[in-house]
């Protein structure tokens, strides 16, 4: 079979159309794939070395939440309880006329507890004057505040000598929460 000049040109000019076809069409449509595979490849690798470090950090992480839960634990402890905002009231100063009681410190006067209630917190400053006859039990006094549980706030101290007397007066604050306290009327405070 043999072809002539005209099919062989007619071949030629196929076989040139079909390569520009190839330029213009098939190879941006293969550049494209070969494009979204490198970018398909490059995010696995991402996510690959996130997983990694995700891994790498998980003791870093359980040591985190354990210190978290400790110190969550410890707050819970200082904080007072009460099924009423009067009985927390109540709790506190009955822990700051402890503490005073222990140390040798004689209560001379309370003030009326005061409140402030921010979300789910209740903020309660209690006043307390008092008097000794060592200057050591007050030291003692505000150590035993320091250390104490539930903890108590010291917000202001003040303290006079007279002779072998001193007399002075303190403020404290303890802290509770307020979610699930059963809040008296407004008019009966």
């Amino acid at each position: 079979m043999k072809i002539s000049q005209r099919e062989r040109n007619i071949l030629i000019l196929a076989a040139v159309v079909a390569l520009i076809f190839l330029s213009t069409s098939g190879w941006p449509a293969i550049k494209s794939v070969y494009t979204q595979r490198q970018d398909n490849i490059e995010g696995v690798e991402i996510d690959i070395a996130r997983e990694q470090r995700l891994i790498e950090n998980t003791a870093s992480w359980r040591e985190r939440r354990v210190e978290v839960e400790s110190q969550i634990d410890e707050l819970h402890n200082q904080l007072f309880s009460g099924a009423t905002i009067p009985i927390v009231e109540a709790n506190i100063q009955r822990a700051l006329s402890g503490h005073a009681r222990d140390t040798g410190i004689t209560v001379s006067s309370t003030r009326l507890a005061d409140r402030l209630i921010s979300d789910d917190w209740l903020l309660i400053s209690q006043e307390m004057s008092f008097r000794t006859s060592d200057q050591m039990n007050t030291a003692r006094f505000l150590e035993r505040l320091e250390t104490s549980a539930p903890r108590l706030w010291v917000t202001g101290f003040t303290v006079n000598r007279s002779r072998n007397q001193y007399s002075g007066s303190i403020t404290v604050v303890g802290f509770a929460r307020s979610e699930g306290l059963v809040t008296e009327v407004a008019s009966n405070r």
